[in-house]
């Protein structure tokens, strides 16, 4: 992996070097796997359900930072980055983040609808905030509010209050500001807020409060607290995903419901009532796939409609493990994962829809060190065209950093 800076992409780049499992890969009949970072610092890019790669698919995000295995303060700075894969796997650096966490990074992604520019988060004094960057000609804007998730069409953001979230799960918001409703368990100033991303103005479009008396939650918690977190737009930007998420006082589990919302907030739905929501995707407007627990079939990966009670199990007997479960372009396939088995080694593999046949792309170790909050789970990611995924992994003893692996000879 070269270095280069902003502004630098058009010279020419040595050859990079090549390391990791592809010699294992051929000996196990595994799919060819490559490392496009290196040390001696560590690179990831972290959830599964944000644009990793440019339209093109030549370029690559990624996230650098000098340190493993403790929780980020408010200090610490991260690098954001791209990997060219047509230039020897040059990093271009782009700028940086103090908001930030392990699973979730600092929400970095490509603008959906551009060629051109990135988002991610950041802080900056007292406010947490997000930047706009063109990564070819160098210009950037900043919004004076962090986002979540975007819509296909690039031009609206949802984000939970990031203090919220922190505060309830660490390790899923950003060191550096406390929430200042810390003592209220349902307050009617914090929830979901929607942001424009050509003007920069937000506003609160579903509250805690609203939500935490909208219909039946399990166990009808009395003391509960109260918050959001994994929100998803569809796939036409319609509608988007949130999980209302609470825990008693005095108990370390949450509970979980899945529930969608039309893009200003309104038509609200309770997707999965039942309280153990973990994973999910959109495959399209309306049908959702999740990791749940359900009366029909218990823990298991279910196919919901949307905006109603239909529920049907995928891959029964097969996909049995929670994992990070996308759709390759087309429907046809899903990419996923599994938490580390005994052997501690993170399975990532594809899922026929129409056979049920699986391909394992690779079984990746992760050392004991990596745990909690600040363990490295696979997140894979696809390209545009659905023949290149990119994971995170620990797996060759020299920290977490990304690899690439080309699945084209088995989705062709």
């Amino acid at each position: 992996m070269q270095r280069t800076a902003i502004g630098s992409l058009g010279l020419p780049g040595l050859v990079g070097s090549v390391f990791g499992g592809a010699n294992e890969s051929k000996l196990q009949g595994l799919p060819p796997v490559r490392a496009i970072t290196r040390g001696p610092k560590f690179h990831w890019f972290s959830y599964y359900d944000k644009l990793q790669f440019d339209p093109n698919g030549r370029y690559v995000l990624g996230m650098e930072v000098d340190f493993e295995h403790r929780s980020p303060k408010a200090g610490n700075v991260i690098k954001i980055g791209m990997v060219d894969l047509k230039n020897a796997d040059r990093w271009t650096e782009l700028g940086q983040s103090s908001a930030w966490c392990w699973q979730q990074g600092c929400m970095l992604q490509w603008r959906p609808g551009s060629k051109d520019e990135i988002i991610w988060n950041d802080r900056q004094d007292d406010r947490f905030v997000c930047h706009i960057l063109n990564v070819h000609s160098g210009s950037k804007r900043t919004l004076p509010y962090p986002i979540y998730t975007v819509s296909p069409d690039g031009r609206t953001a949802v984000a939970p209050d990031f203090r919220r979230v922190q505060d309830m799960r660490p390790g899923y918001g950003y060191a550096g500001l406390p929430d200042p409703h810390k003592d209220t368990a349902a307050p009617k100033d914090s929830g979901i807020f929607r942001v424009d991303l050509d003007t920069g103005g937000r506003e609160l479009i579903i509250s805690l409060a609203d939500i935490a008396k909208f219909g039946q939650i399990p166990g009808n918690p009395k003391d509960a607290k109260h918050y959001f977190n994994h929100l998803l737009f569809n796939t036409d930007g319609s509608r988007f995903i949130f999980l209302h998420r609470w825990r008693a006082t005095g108990l370390r589990s949450f509970g979980t419901r899945m529930l969608t919302a039309k893009s200003d907030g309104t038509d609200i739905h309770i997707v999965d009532p039942h309280g153990k929501t973990s994973h999910f995707i959109w495959r399209d407007p309306g049908h959702i796939l999740a990791w749940a627990w359900h009366p029909s079939g218990g823990n298991a990966f279910y196919l919901y409609e949307d905006g109603t009670d239909r529920v049907d199990i995928v891959g029964k007997g097969i996909m049995t493990r929670n994992g990070h479960c996308t759709y390759l372009p087309g429907n046809k396939w899903i990419l996923n994962d599994a938490y580390p088995d005994k052997e501690r080694k993170q399975k990532v593999y594809l899922y026929n829809v129409a056979t049920g046949k699986t391909v394992t792309l690779g079984h990746f170790y992760l050392p004991p060190e990596y745990k909690g909050e600040w363990r490295c789970d696979t997140h894979p990611r696809f390209s545009p065209d659905g023949r290149n995924i990119v994971i995170d992994s620990p797996h060759e003893g020299i920290g977490r950093q990304m690899y690439l692996i080309d699945i084209s000879a088995i989705v062709g």
